[in-house]
């Protein structure tokens, strides 16, 4: 019997010999088509909601499915056996998939490309997962070997008993698909306009991930991500319009008498009180609540310290950045102008103190950017003492005291903790000190009340921190807030605080956008006092309230921030909000941006991607000490 009529395609491209052929189309396509469909359900976790993906036709789901089935044919010209491709794709895309889900379950954002550039902090907080879940971990382990095994088992079993491909079939499969891929990656960059994508209604929403990923589907939504390594110039970004923007009437100076500044960023930190139904006694955060300024409105929810950190330290925003990207990771390849580069302009001690890793979040070659002069971290501290599995706050507020009480000069101390990070797996610590009552179940309750143990230990470090600075003959301003709500999952659920584990990122009212993004702000100086009523306030205006604090002016810190700040006190992707509590929800995608926006836009565009023109104007302390963006 001829060959082709076995099944190898490749010899079937003689007239009436046909039929392999499309066997083998057809057959690539149903596979590609099954893939599909598992990855969506996988990711999205609902069976009506991943058919009604497909349910019509050229919707990007389609899409998906032909290009799977290119990808497939390419890959088994390379790899010279029909089908060996899906041994490959299949696992690596279910698997992705799978992470993708989880990281839906418990951050609340899809799985984007550049996650995987943090994949070893991951892997670093794997010894919290496993005594949080250690069944759960076991079985994945034990999967995952398995898997694996099988995998291998599978591939060379395939590779004996399935014929090599023709050389002229091998070149047939790559002429087809090569030319057909590039032109689909031609068209993913979500910055321009693409009349092929549209006409296949795959429609870029970067601005609402979850929106995109539900529309595009897992792995299309992926793809248009890619490009977000790179930053877009904003429309009429140039110098004309760098210079036409108002210049501050503020002059950089700083009191004779220089106060220290030490800001203290607190993992999670929160006030879990404010869950319905809960009681939890005594107060864990009696000093927050005494001396609360006002509100951070983060960001983030329950993860992603980094971009909270970005805001604060350098007065820019996210809500300018492509959604879901980190600018730690993606974007600090050259000196930023932050806090610090002002400060040691004048002379400040600039330094860094966080008790984790100095490689989480990039924060190495990010500190050494933003001109902080050094970075304390697990590598050079003195041994710290643990509180649970982390280093304990009152080990780190020691710290800060220490090197206050040993630092002759005016000195910045920028410092995050590490001890309530999540997850909070019941038992956490021994002999807790508080006692939670909530109509929760027995683990959601244990959970909190290791939750709640973490927040009085940081509370009592800012006690400390304050009643040291009180006796201090040297002004001295301090900042304490939270990053984040912590990732309590299945409490926020139980106890009615919200429908599911996580925020979401678009919040149906403006209220329930507070609720979950607003963590206690503290700002307060041993001379002048508490900063009051300061409402609730972006991280990118934190330089300018601790500024004004200390009694320090800058043209852009104090000037340019301040006068926004007048205008809006939180600028996120999704919202701005005015002191006055008037909101402006999905501002971003409306045709009319307010002119402040589109300057504070502009600036953070030229200092951090583009030519600095502003530097002489409003960051005057850079000017000759940047150099070009290498990213």
């Amino acid at each position: 019997m001829p060959q082709f009529l076995e099944g190898d395609p490749s010899t079937g491209y003689l007239p009436g010999r046909a039929w392999p052929i499309i066997r083998y189309g057809l057959t690539s396509l149903l596979a590609s088509a099954i893939l599909v469909f598992a990855i969506e359900l996988i990711v999205r976790g609902d069976f009506a909601g991943t058919v009604s993906f497909f349910f019509q036709p050229f919707k990007p789901g389609w899409t998906t499915i032909v290009v799977f089935a290119l990808i497939m044919i390419g890959l088994d010209a390379v790899l010279g056996r029909t089908y060996q491709s899906l041994m490959i794709i299949a696992p690596l895309t279910l698997s992705l998939a799978f992470v993708g889900h989880q990281k839906s379950l418990y951050l609340g954002d899809p799985l984007y490309p550049t996650d995987f550039l943090y994949a070893r902090q991951i892997v670093a907080l794997l010894p919290l997962l496993v005594r949080d879940r250690p069944m759960t971990a076991l079985a994945m382990a034990t999967g995952v070997v398995a898997g694996l095994a099988l995998l291998v088992f599978a591939w060379r079993q395939w590779r004996r008993r399935v014929p090599a491909l023709s050389y002229k079939g091998r070149l047939a499969r790559l002429t087809l698909a090569v030319p057909l891929l590039a032109f689909f990656v031609s068209i993913m960059d979500y910055a321009t306009f693409s009349w092929t994508r549209d006409r296949l209604q795959i429609i870029p929403m970067m601005w609402d991930q979850k929106e995109n990923y539900a529309s595009n589907g897992f792995a299309l939504a992926f793809a248009l991500n890619v490009p977000m390594a790179h930053v877009t110039a904003p429309a009429g970004y140039s110098d004309k319009a760098i210079a036409a923007i108002e210049k501050p009437g503020v002059t950089a100076s700083v009191p004779d008498e220089r106060p220290d500044i030490i800001i203290v960023m607190s993992e999670s930190f929160w006030d879990p009180t404010i869950l319905p139904g809960v009681t939890i006694t005594p107060d864990p955060i009696p000093t927050v609540r005494s001396l609360r300024s006002g509100s951070m409105f983060s960001p983030e929810f329950g993860g992603m310290t980094a971009n909270v950190e970005f805001e604060a330290l350098t007065g820019f925003s996210n809500a300018f950045l492509p959604a879901g990207s980190i600018p730690y990771q993606q974007y600090v390849r050259a000196p930023v102008p932050s806090m610090a580069t002002f400060l040691k302009s004048e002379g400040y001690e600039t330094r860094a103190i966080h008790p984790g890793t100095n490689w989480f979040w990039n924060r190495t070659p990010v500190y050494a950017d933003f001109g902080f002069d050094d970075f304390k971290s697990e590598e050079n501290l003195p041994p710290m003492e643990k509180r649970g599995p982390l280093a304990s706050d009152a080990a780190m507020t020691d710290e800060l005291i220490r090197e206050a009480d040993d630092t002759d000069d005016p000195f910045f101390f920028f410092a995050v903790s590490l001890q309530n990070h999540g997850p909070y797996e019941p038992n956490r610590y021994v002999n807790p000190t508080h006692a939670v009552q909530a109509p929760t179940s027995q683990w959601a309750r244990d959970s909190l009340l290791s939750y709640a143990e973490g927040a009085s230990d940081a509370d009592r470090g800012l006690q400390r921190l304050i009643e040291w600075a009180k006796q201090r003959e040297r002004p001295t301003v301090i900042a304490f807030f939270g990053d984040h709500l912590p990732p309590l999952g299945p409490v926020y659920v139980e106890t009615g605080f919200m429908t599911n584990n996580v925020a979401p990122r678009r919040e149906a009212s403006v209220q329930d956008a507070l609720q979950h993004h607003e963590t206690p702000l503290v700002v307060w100086s041993n001379r002048t006092g508490l900063a009051k009523d300061l409402g609730a306030v972006s991280p990118a205006f934190l330089p300018y309230h601790v500024m004004k604090t200390a009694g320090i002016s800058h043209p852009y810190y104090t000037g340019f921030l301040g006068e926004m700040r007048e205008r809006y006190s939180v600028v996120d992707r999704n919202l701005l909000l005015t002191p006055a509590g008037d909101a402006t929800p999905d501002w971003a995608r409306q045709k009319d941006i307010d002119p402040a926006i589109r300057d504070f836009r502009l600036l953070q565009y030229d200092m951090m991607f583009g030519k600095r023109h502003a530097a002489p104007d409003f960051f005057p302390e850079t000017v000759d000490k940047l150099v070009a963006h290498t990213s």
